[in-house]
Parts: C-alpha cells; structure tokens; sequence
C-alpha cells in the first residue's frame, strides 16, 4: 500500500497544529511538498482534526497512507456517520467543514469502527507532483463495514 505514518493525538493540546506539523514533515519527506496541492492536504487535515474535536468528542489519531495517493485518515470516539451542511452558506462561518474537504480531495469517505469512526480523504499523488487544482466536488462513500 504504501507508507504509513500514525499520530496519536488523544488527550493533547494543540491538535491541529500538531496534525499539520506532522502532515507538513511527512510530505516533505514523501517529495510532496511545495504546491498548492500540498497546501490543500494541510487544510484538509485542519478541518478533519477540527470536525473530529467539535462534532465527535475528539480526535484520536491522524493516520497518513502514501501511495498512488495520500490518504488522510482521523480516528474519533464517534459511530455516527459525519453530516455534511446540507447547503453551502458563502460568508456565514463554521459547518463548511466537509464543503472544504469534498472540494479539495479527490473523494472522500468514512468507516465505523469497533469504538468509533474514521473520516478519510484522498488526494490522488499525480495532484501533489504537478499541483493540479481539485476536481469537482466528490459525494461521500459510505462505508459497508
């Protein structure tokens, strides 16, 4: 599959910078660093760190998977699925959340898991090399586990 990189962030303060510190080395690390694209997977970890701590009692681990894409992944206590604005507000702030994710990822998802969920994005790693903006927004693809 690829590279795995885990962060644990259960019970610590500062949890969106630390995911994006950590997401910022690893795409360093994976060449992937240095284009909008990658400014895109910052933001995306931003915001899923973000929902995990206001909607679902907190995040507990960031996961990032490199392979023919990255694969951004937020743990949290949770079962419930995550619900994204039913519309889009310009200009009215908070619940646009997922509005980002779907808009700069190439799909997007969550999983249930034995004590809670996961939310996943994926960008596809031909963006981070040249940089091509997001497609069009993507539906989520609920999960059959």
């Amino acid at each position: 599959m690829g590279q795995r990189r885990r962060l644990t962030l259960d019970g610590t303060r500062g949890q969106v910078a630390k995911g994006r510190e950590f997401t910022y080395r690893a795409l360093r690390d994976w060449g992937w660093d240095g284009s909008e694209t990658a400014d895109d997977a910052l933001l995306i970890v931003s915001e899923l760190v973000t929902n995990a701590n206001v909607h679902a009692g907190g995040c507990e681990q960031l996961l990032l998977v490199a392979g023919e894409c990255l694969r951004i992944e937020v743990f949290d206590g949770d079962p419930e699925p995550p619900r994204p604005a039913l519309k889009h507000q310009r200009g009215a702030p908070g619940s646009q959340g997922l509005y980002i994710v779907r808009r700069l990822s190439d799909r997007w998802g969550f999983v249930r898991h034995e004590h809670g969920k996961s939310v996943w994005a994926e960008i596809d790693a031909d963006r981070l090399v040249t940089g091509r903006p997001a497609p069009k927004p993507a539906p989520p693809e609920p999960s059959l586990n």
